[in-house]
């Protein structure tokens, strides 16, 4: 189990980028569970975590995740360059983009770039 550490006062669970891939639902909310347990608000997955068919839109693999997230009311940040996924998809820069703007699920580049987007967000708020 991964350990939960305070990232600009904020509890954070974040996934190694080995392991194996997250697929799909049951994988997310057995993920959920461990990080509700030990006092998470965000969880963060490397994009090397998730299954290709997470940045396949028509597949719903991505909204089935990102909704589970949000039904369970924990942040989800998607850790790492997405660029050649969404190159040759605007539907899936415009799906990013959208959960940029929300407060349930980030796609962030880097750990510098979460930790700015915390520090603003402050702890308990999402």
């Amino acid at each position: 189990m991964v350990a939960t550490e305070l990232i600009e006062g904020v509890p954070v669970l974040t996934l190694p980028a080995e392991g194996e891939p997250i697929r799909g639902e049951g994988d997310v909310l057995d993920l959920i569970g461990d990080a509700g347990y030990q006092g998470a608000e965000w969880v963060v997955v490397p994009v090397e975590r998730l299954d290709a068919a997470f940045f396949r839109l028509r597949t719903r693999v991505a909204g089935d995740v990102v909704q589970k997230f949000v039904t369970y009311r924990m942040g989800l940040v998607v850790l790492g360059d997405i660029s050649r996924h969404t190159r040759d998809s605007p539907a899936l820069r415009d799906f990013v983009r959208e959960c940029d703007r929300g407060g349930h699920t980030w796609f962030v580049t880097d750990a510098a770039e979460l930790r700015d987007r915390l520090a603003r967000r402050g702890p308990g708020r999402r």
